[in-house]
């Protein structure tokens, strides 16, 4: 959890020293580390299934929002790119747009968020029921 907490405040941080709040797509990923932190704060508070669920449900938004972004960022290079030179296309858009002035890979760290927090909560004690695997030391005879 440790690990999550400290990427989404380092994200969110750079997020807003980047000003990336110019239209409402870029302020999905601050909205999601927002919600992500307060429910995070929900679970510290009252460790239950309900809260692991939560978030095990916030992080697969975060997954589809890091290939939104993605391509939301490629996109927006590649509309720039054929601004300028209109007959661009195949290889060269792509490859022209990927090392655009957006940073196509950087919503990729939303998704690696989202895989930090479901390896966090796979397994959490809060997902077991009574009389499943693992067993406590009480059920054994």
């Amino acid at each position: 959890m440790g690990t999550l907490v400290l990427g989404l405040t380092g994200t969110v941080v750079e997020l807003l020293l980047l000003e990336h709040f110019e239209d409402v797509s870029q302020w999905i990923p601050i909205g999601l580390i927002a919600g992500a932190l307060a429910l995070l704060c929900a679970h510290a508070v009252a460790r239950s299934r309900a809260t692991v669920r939560s978030i095990q449900a916030m992080m697969i938004v975060f997954i589809g929002s890091g290939l939104l972004g993605t391509w939301l960022h490629y996109k927006g290079n590649a509309d720039f790119e054929l601004e300028i030179t209109p007959t661009m296309a195949g290889w060269t858009l792509f490859s022209t747009s990927m090392a655009g002035a957006t940073p196509v890979l950087a919503p990729g760290t939303m998704i690696q968020l989202g895989l930090i927090g479901l390896a966090w909560s796979l397994g959490h004690p809060a997902l077991q029921r009574a009389g499943t695997f693992p067993p406590t030391k009480t059920d054994s005879v």
